[in-house]
């Protein structure tokens, strides 16, 4: 009986001896730096932090956008014969968009915010530089006051498009969106790095003090961090070892800046060519090089759509695809027999999205994007990522460390300078709006591009795409394009915002990566 008491004393022994040799054994080895060969997170060897690669987190409103190669400009005759969108294939890389308009209630939030931070009267011009021209539906011979009234504030009306906006206007609500994302990230419950009474003393008057995240990680704004930033939890831990308190933009915690989208990408998610993929079966391989031939008039998809109404049989069959103006006098058809079912704009998430999932990219209000405008870019511009706008700024140092906050919180910028660029070789100048414009009588620092006199194009043109509710179907069309001054408004245009997409293009799941990977293979002896 001892006897076996002992052996089955001795097995256990050694059961638990393998287990925990084999616990030792499977401990998942630290991540090394394949150039030194020291490991990552380790403080014997400096603790140098290096997050786990992974795809970038769909931040709020916005949806994912595959990119790839189209052309882009004129899908059907140049009725306006304007010549200002000859078609051009390029390339767009992956990026975010917003699934919508940006609506009135979003819009409210920001005002609601500018008001209580900046309540000093000192701020009084920023607060009333945010606020959205609602004279823009006033009509001398029309009766529109209702909509001068009610159309921002009243609740009906909140899911509609904000209106009477600037592109000024919709740049600065894209900083402040992107610092309430970030700073609203930084006080998840399961990562705390900001303190939660950040934003009541921001919203208590804070004027200069309130989180830019720009600000935050270049260590000119340092508000109490939160909880768990000072506990053992913490992962992130300084060179000796102590948890850190300030989160790093290489950390992968915080988002990318939203922003308006160049015009390029706009044009690229209205079309959403990924619908027309010609291999229908669920288990062929979805391959791309054949969809640019099916170029779509609309936003829509053709398969189930004839050009404007739904043909699918049912109960929607007929029904107008888009906000717009059928014919003059026809903004919303006939009593009991309506067909966009829109006097103006409408909210939102109606008519049905394409096949990125993105809403009225045709009718309902056109949108701001980023570019500056000029008839010809398409022809100019990069075949990647075209783009016409560029202004290379660089943060102002002029007066020290610790300085260079304005005064609503965010990091002074200035103008490279030129004579710094003169070695350069991909830019030598730091305004870049005018690069090979057209203008026989442009001079690439500093343009006359005869505004007023030969044209109405300057400098501050942006461009306007997507047609409006009180606009006729040619301007439904993704490759149109038409502009208008920066610091002006209108109760046709809108906005949407959009964010960079960092990684892999194809898709944002964590087993994605950037380039074809083939197994390796043995060499033939």
């Amino acid at each position: 009986m001892q006897l076996r008491k002992g052996v089955r004393h001795g097995v256990l022994f050694l059961a638990v001896a393998t287990v925990l040799g084999s616990c030792t054994f499977m401990k998942k080895k630290p991540q090394q730096d394949s150039a030194t060969g020291l490991n990552y997170n380790d403080k014997t060897n400096g603790n140098f932090n290096v997050a786990k690669a992974k795809a970038i987190k769909t931040a709020p409103g916005l949806v994912f956008v595959q990119g790839g190669t189209f052309t882009m400009g004129a899908t059907q005759e140049d009725v306006m014969l304007d010549w200002n969108n000859m078609n051009r294939r390029v390339t767009v890389n992956s990026f975010f968009i917003d699934k919508t308009e940006v609506s009135n209630v979003n819009y409210r939030m920001y005002l609601y915010w500018v008001e209580n931070v900046f309540s000093d009267p000192q701020y009084q011009a920023v607060v009333d530089g945010a606020k959205p021209d609602t004279l823009v539906w006033r009509s001398e011979l029309a009766y529109n006051e209702p909509y001068v009234e009610y159309y921002f504030r009243h609740p009906s009306y909140n899911y509609y498009p904000v209106v009477g906006v600037t592109w000024k206007q919709a740049k600065d609500y894209c900083v402040w969106r992107t610092d309430r994302v970030n700073e609203h990230e930084l006080m998840q419950k399961n990562q705390q790095f900001l303190n939660p009474n950040t934003i009541k003393t921001e919203m208590n008057g804070g004027g200069q003090e309130n989180f830019n995240t720009k600000a935050y990680l270049m260590g000119e704004y340092t508000p109490q961090p939160g909880r768990f930033a000072t506990s053992k939890a913490n992962p992130l831990k300084d060179a000796q070892g102590r948890p850190r308190t300030v989160v790093k933009f290489e950390d992968g915690i915080l988002f990318p800046d939203y922003r308006l989208p160049t015009e390029a990408e706009w044009e690229y998610a209205a079309s959403a060519l990924i619908a027309e993929n010609p291999q229908k079966k669920a288990s062929a391989k979805k391959r791309g090089e054949e969809a640019i031939l099916n170029k779509q008039i609309y936003s829509w998809k053709n398969d189930g759509f004839d050009n404007l109404r739904a043909t699918i049989a049912g109960s929607y069959q007929g029904a107008f695809l888009a906000n717009f103006k059928r014919g003059s006098g026809d903004n919303m058809g006939v009593a009991g027999g309506l067909n966009d079912n829109a006097a103006v704009t409408a909210e939102v998430t109606s008519f049905a999205p394409n096949a990125f999932g993105v809403y009225n990219m045709s009718g309902n209000v056109s949108e701001w994007v980023a570019d500056v405008y000029r008839p010809l870019t398409n022809n100019d511009a990069n075949d990647f990522n075209p783009y016409r706008g560029n202004k290379f700024e660089k943060v102002d140092m002029s007066k020290g460390q610790g300085n260079l906050r304005d005064s609503l919180g965010r990091i002074k910028m200035v103008a490279e300078s030129d004579s710094s660029l003169r070695m350069r070789r991909n830019y030598q100048r730091s305004y870049a709006i005018n690069y090979l414009d057209g203008d026989s009588s442009s001079v690439y620092n500093g343009v006359n591009y005869g505004y007023g006199m030969t044209t109405l194009i300057s400098d501050k043109s942006r461009v306007v795409k997507g047609g409006s509710w009180n606009d006729r179907p040619y301007w439904l069309s993704p490759g149109t394009r038409r502009f208008l001054e920066e610091d002006q408004s209108s109760s046709t245009i809108g906005f949407r915002c959009a964010m960079d997409h960092f990684g892999p293009s194809e898709e944002t799941s964590k087993s994605a990566k950037t380039g074809n990977f083939f197994p390796p293979r043995r060499a033939k002896r």
